[in-house]
């Protein structure tokens, strides 16, 4: 059997400066030991893109939201294996930050499974990619990993949160996000949400959108492409680590301090599906992403509601607005008033525009056309 882990690998001609085990100790608590014996060299390609002449519909939201039916389980797209394990730490870190019990995004690491097998061409080079992109984004941020492991399968990779003592932070190299306000001093972490997984029936309770990274929206890798069949040819390129810090603090904080009414985090089936779970008791929501599409530039409407650029999806109070949007300022956070709580209907619908404060619809206007 092919060692996965252990293995000099070459890909495309090229020979890899790390193995996977050797990288995945570098950002580990605690590593195993280093295996006996010499390592095999394990030659592959990169996956090609396939040919894509599939054109979504843009009046078929609703056909496309509801062929995306949570739980969502999904395969490993093998030729974006290295975006789609980013997003996956970044959805993991996001649904730990809606829990009880206090502690801040340099207290946590990650504990990490993949299943692979390397049958074909192709596999085993997106095995490697997957664990490159999960070590460096880990790194960015500054975290660790409790625990990694590999057994054989169809390829999946999976990542659960959990909290470090504070004897595991054993590393005295200088780390931004080591420090407060991105760690405390006893960090604690409930098995139980603080805050609500559905709306509740407040229509005048605001709806905020906020993707954790400034990455396009793309459908590459998405469930939604996955479930159509189609194969856009890029996925969201989630890397900006600070940015991620920075969104992660102030909306920890928001939680923690009972501001955030409900939330969800946005990750696999994108913005609409994190919306329709949002709705799921009953209570529902009118929204609109007129301003998320002019701020990015966007005309494709399916790639803002379906792209998987890791975000949240907060009730705040109408009262709490100034306070929020003062937070989101001080740490320079772009977020999104997308509408409100609907007690009229049930589900998500959408309309063409909501009614948002004069000063937000002022920086709305001074982002269009940015990068």
């Amino acid at each position: 059997m092919t060692d996965l882990l252990n293995s000099n690998y070459i890909i495309d001609g090229v020979q890899m400066a790390l193995s996977p085990e050797r990288m995945l100790r570098e950002i580990s608590v605690d590593p195993p030991l280093e295996p006996d014996g010499d390592p095999e060299t394990l030659a592959d390609e990169q996956l090609d893109q396939k040919p894509d002449n599939y054109v979504f519909d843009e009046g078929k939201v609703k056909q496309y939201a509801a062929a995306l039916t949570p739980p969502l389980k999904r395969g490993v797209p093998l030729p974006f294996s290295g975006p789609f394990t980013a997003g996956k730490v970044a959805q993991a870190l996001l649904d730990a930050i809606w829990m009880a019990g206090h502690f801040r995004l340099g207290d946590l690491s990650l504990k990490a499974d993949w299943k692979w097998n390397c049958k074909a061409m192709g596999h085993a080079a997106a095995f490697y990619l997957s664990v490159e992109r999960a070590c460096s984004y880990l790194d960015s941020l500054g975290l660790k990993l409790d625990r990694y492991s590999l057994c054989s399968g169809q390829p999946t990779v999976s990542f659960k949160p959990c909290t470090l003592s504070g004897d595991d932070f054993l590393d005295e190299e200088a780390s931004l996000f080591r420090d407060p306000p991105y760690r405390t001093i006893h960090p604690r972490m409930s098995r139980k949400r603080k805050t609500p997984s559905t709306l509740l029936p407040e229509p005048s309770d605001w709806l905020i959108y906020i993707p954790f990274d400034p990455c396009d929206f793309r459908l590459g890798g998405s469930a939604l492409a996955e479930t159509l069949g189609a194969h856009p040819s890029t996925a969201p390129d989630v890397n900006d680590a600070e940015y991620f810090a920075d969104c992660y603090e102030v909306v920890r904080e928001l939680v923690e301090d009972g501001v955030v009414k409900a939330g969800a985090t946005v990750g696999d089936g994108g913005l609409m599906t994190c919306l329709r779970s949002l709705t799921g008791a009953g209570t529902g929501a009118t929204v609109s992403i007129r301003n998320i599409c002019k701020a990015y530039g966007e005309q494709a409407s399916v790639r803002v509601l379906f792209g998987e650029v890791p975000g949240v999806v907060l009730q705040i109070a109408d009262i709490d607005y100034d306070y929020i949007d003062a937070e989101f300022i001080l740490q320079d956070v772009v977020y999104y008033p997308i509408g409100h709580p609907d007690t009229s209907h049930k589900g998500v619908q959408l309309t063409e525009a909501i009614e948002i404060p004069q000063i937000l619809e002022s920086l709305l206007n001074t982002m269009e056309g940015e990068d």
